[in-house]
């Protein structure tokens, strides 16, 4: 069973960066695809973007595009987001996941992390 692992999260000023982790155990750790959804307070969980895990091709909301960055490190089991220019309302709780079973279809999640971006 994969366990997705998201150590990282805090507290940044608006307009600050912050770099999120997620890894994976397992050693034939083979996904579609690693992606990062969020959940605002207030807001139902929503796609931020994703990664083809063997081609590397990434896809991301309009909203973060030109300002999020998500990268993998196949070898360490490990997918990143960079998020720069962050904003208030950016502050949510990041769940990293993984398309396992079916392209797709994110169907293991990670325990979430916290985000709180201060104005």
């Amino acid at each position: 069973q994969v366990q997705l692992v998201e150590p990282g999260g805090g507290l940044v000023q608006a307009g600050g960066s912050l770099r999120l982790s997620c890894a994976a155990s397992g050693r034939t750790f083979s996904p579609y695809a690693m992606g990062w959804f969020r959940h605002r307070p207030g807001k139902e969980r929503e796609f931020v973007g994703s990664v083809t895990w063997s081609a590397g091709n990434t896809y991301y909301a309009d909203s973060v595009k030109g300002r999020f960055t998500i990268s993998r490190d196949n070898a360490k089991n490990t997918v990143y987001l960079q998020m720069n220019t962050l904003k208030p309302e950016e502050t949510a709780v990041y769940y990293c996941a993984a398309s396992l079973i079916r392209a797709g279809i994110f169907d293991s999640w990670g325990q979430g992390t916290q985000v709180s971006v201060s104005s």
